[in-house]
């Protein structure tokens, strides 16, 4: 399976992140159930991440969502 970077501003800094295009799907559909652009649940998630390196928060995210 086959990474897809993309590329995010945030806390005001580009950087990029590479997931799996399913959680991809996961993140943009839990966007859209919660009316926000993907850009502003990325924000999300990274303020709340901790530790956590951020391709794990969202994937975490993702699964939570599912759950």
């Amino acid at each position: 399976m086959t990474l897809q970077k993309r590329s995010v501003h945030l806390a005001g800094h580009a950087t990029s992140l590479a997931l799996e295009p399913e959680f991809w799907a996961a993140l943009e559909a839990l966007a859209a159930a919660r009316s926000l652009r993907l850009s502003a649940l990325l924000a999300e998630i990274d303020a709340g991440r901790g530790e956590r390196p951020l391709a794990s928060a969202c994937r975490v995210a993702a699964l939570q969502a599912k759950g």
